[in-house]
């Protein structure tokens, strides 16, 4: 009787294979498992946890290129700043420049503090250097400003 089917086998829970009865798991009520709504709350939890986490991460990525263009923005108003103020002769004006990347340099230098400055043999010059540039429509900049004492041109 070994390949055939006996009605106390089905009873008990078993059904014949080749080898032989196997026993296989009955679905009653003390059975485990999830049921089909909490599979989907946890999917949906998982989602919301997932897009979040994403967010954070676009959120950091857009902060870092707004950071390497200050940073390139200050290594060029630095760079700037260090060429007027070693310069020999510094006169009142203001000039602008634009970069071959995009960059706008605008140097403005002015005599400051007169009135303290007449009776000596220098006076006190004012630098203001700015840079600009465009990011989406948005137009930033970035300024630098320093003083300097020059002898008075005779």
């Amino acid at each position: 009787m070994r390949g055939m089917i006996r009605s106390e086998g089905r009873a008990s829970g078993r059904v014949p294979f080749a080898s032989g009865f196997r026993r296989f798991r009955t679905l009653n009520s003390s059975a485990r498992g999830f049921t089909l709504l909490e599979v989907l709350v946890a999917v949906a939890l998982l989602g919301i946890a997932i897009t979040v986490v994403l967010q954070l991460f676009s959120a950091d990525l857009k902060a870092i290129a707004a950071s390497e263009e200050y940073v390139s923005a200050a290594a060029k108003a630095e760079a700037k700043m260090r060429e007027v103020q070693d310069s020999d002769t510094l006169t009142e004006g203001s000039t602008s420049e634009m970069t071959n990347d995009g960059y706008r340099v605008e140097v403005s230098t002015a005599s400051t503090l007169k009135e303290r400055t007449d009776t000596l043999q220098v006076m006190l010059m004012d630098i203001v250097v700015t840079v600009y540039w465009t990011k989406g429509i948005k137009e930033r900049s970035l300024s630098l400003r320093t003083m300097k004492l020059v002898n008075k041109q005779i």
